[in-house]
């Protein structure tokens, strides 16, 4: 969820314009010190060009960047720039390997984005010192006020702006009837009846509303109440207390939109961020690792047991729809039980594929899967049809982790659940662990299901048979 979209428009046109303009500063200084000039010509003035307008457009889609206010603090602003200069340098990347240009030399590129993001960061934290020295020793703009809930809501509404702006918001106190933990007690004020009294006796230019948004009647007449004294009167929504589960926020432009599940690979952006990995990350081992290890394991399955090389075996993959996956034979070509999984000292198991299976290399070939879009590198394991079949009747969010592509590892299986299923116990951990990923996917957590899975097949698992 983009927690703050409340931003101006001249921030969204000025800011750019001064990034912009900094880079520029960039692609001069490094001229100057690399080329011994201050002027560029030639090709320099297109690759800054294509550079600044990268930068506008990818920095256009992260709000926060444009966050000047005291709502936004200095380790998220430096967060969401460094991404943004990251995103853009992948990207930069990209687009020369693909293309085979003739790019600048290699050291008047770190050059730039060294100066552009010293400059940029630098600026950006400039400004925002400036914006808020102004509002703190000019204009004085102090706000007092109350949080009527002392629930989940209230207490996360409390604690974040007690940390991000403690001069210019004065907490004065919570009204709730219900319950409250003993370290909030001294911070009750009284019950929901006291409110208006407390207002009419103590300054108060605030009053924010977290409890479930059912509360019709109150609602209103606080709306009244705070209109009648000249008081700003503000809702912060309490969906999980309206509709008793896990709501998430999110913004359609200036339109905001419930969603009970959140869904972070649902995202455009995300989406192709994650296959454009797929795709280099698939084809960097095609053409890099699979010349020398495929062939040496092809000789081995051979050498070890009559049958093919490869197996195929068709799995449901995103919204169920079936896809051949492919993988490296690991059993006995006459054993006639495709769709019965594989157990402890399995029989069907040849002697090599005990070891394909236990070092994940039997799944190698998964990696042309990805290549053509039936699979990713990371996502939940695509079961067979008939565990599809089985556990969608007995485990209700069972199909719940086929709304995203199957990956050849994932969340569940970095955290020791792969391998056999009997038990009705350890399918639902798997898909509890899937689901999790879907919610709180982020490409960081796919690199460090990829390190994990890398370490995990250095070491061996017990549960690969």
């Amino acid at each position: 969820m983009e927690r703050y979209r409340h931003y101006s428009d001249a921030s969204r046109l000025v800011l750019p314009v001064i990034d912009v303009l900094l880079i520029l500063g960039a692609f001069r200084l490094a001229s100057r010190m690399l080329l011994g000039n201050w002027h560029f010509a030639g090709y320099y003035p297109f690759c800054f060009v294509i550079f600044g307008l990268l930068w506008w457009l990818l920095s256009g889609q992260f709000a926060n960047i444009y966050r000047v206010d005291k709502l936004i603090t200095y380790p998220e602003k430096l967060l969401y720039l460094m991404r943004t200069f990251l995103l853009h340098a992948s990207i930069m990347l990209a687009v020369i390997l693909m293309l085979d240009l003739d790019w600048l030399p290699l050291r008047y590129i770190f050059a730039v984005y060294s100066f552009s993001v010293t400059g940029v960061v630098g600026g950006r934290f400039f400004l925002t010192f400036c914006y808020r020295a102004y509002h703190q020793h000019i204009t004085r703009a102090h706000s007092r006020f109350i949080i009527v809930g002392a629930g989940e809501s209230g207490q996360e509404l409390y604690r974040f702006l007690g940390s991000h702006d403690p001069i210019g918001n004065q907490f004065q106190g919570f009204f709730a009837d219900e319950p409250v933990a003993d370290s909030l007690r001294s911070f009750v004020r009284g019950g929901l009846a006291d409110l208006r009294d407390y207002c009419l006796r103590t300054q108060v230019d605030e009053i924010y509303f977290t409890l479930p948004l059912d509360r019709h009647e109150l609602i209103e007449e606080l709306s009244q109440f705070a209109d009648d004294h000249f008081l700003s009167f503000r809702i912060v929504p309490d969906f999980r207390g309206t509709v008793r589960r896990e709501v998430n926020v999110y913004f359609y432009d200036h339109l905001p939109i419930l969603t009970i599940r959140h869904q972070p690979l649902g995202i455009r952006t995300n989406q192709v961020l994650k296959r454009v990995f797929d795709i280099g990350f698939s084809l960097a081992v095609i053409l890099l690792a699979f010349p020398i290890v495929l062939p040496l394991l092809a000789l081995l399955i051979k050498l070890d047991s009559r049958g093919p090389v490869f197996f195929k075996q068709m799995r449901p993959g995103k919204r169920n729809e079936l896809f051949p996956c492919f993988k490296l034979r690991t059993m006995s070509a006459s054993h006639g039980q495709a769709e019965l999984q594989a157990t402890f000292a399995d029989p069907r198991i040849t002697r090599i594929g005990r070891y394909l299976r236990k070092y994940n290399l039997d799944e190698l070939p998964q990696f042309f899967n990805v290549f053509l879009g039936h699979m990713s590198v990371v996502g939940p394991r695509p079961n067979m049809i008939s565990q599809l079949e089985e556990y969608s009747k007995h485990i209700r969010t069972y199909q719940m982790r086929h709304a995203v592509t199957p990956g050849i590892t994932g969340y569940a299986q970095v955290n020791g659940y792969r391998g056999e299923t009997r038990a009705p116990q350890a399918m639902r951990k798997r898909v509890e662990y899937d689901l999790k990923y879907m919610e709180t996917w982020t490409f960081g957590l796919d690199m460090k299901i990829i390190w994990q899975t890398v370490w995990n097949m250095i070491r061996g698992e017990k549960n690969a048979y």
